[in-house]
């Protein structure tokens, strides 16, 4: 396995937990509270957290390809930043590390 699989597995791994996070947190109704969501970076031992509301996760969730990360956690080789706030950015991933977004993403099943 590559190395740009690797991290693509990883970053689908909190992307599926952010994803029970968004379940959980849709249950109080789609208003406007922000909830803590994890950072979704290839570091497999990241405990960062990043603040949303759910309106802006949707937005991040809406192409497989996107993750949201801690501000600095980018990695250059296997993405691009794509959006910045305070407190993370929005990357979208590219080559073999898109493609196995793509694939993994629990959305398109």
């Amino acid at each position: 396995m590559s190395r740009e699989e690797r991290l693509a597995q990883n970053e689908d791994f909190f992307r599926s937990v952010n994803e029970r996070i968004r379940d959980l947190a849709g249950r109080h109704g789609s208003d406007e509270h922000r909830y803590e969501f994890l950072c979704e970076c290839g570091d497999t031992a990241c405990v960062e957290r990043v603040t949303l509301s759910l309106e802006e996760y949707e937005a991040v969730r809406a192409d497989a390809t996107r993750f949201v990360l801690a501000e600095g956690h980018d990695d250059a080789t296997i993405e691009k930043v794509v959006e910045s706030a305070p407190d993370h950015v929005v990357v979208e991933k590219v080559g073999v590390a898109g493609a196995v977004a793509q694939a993994l993403d629990p959305r398109a099943a």
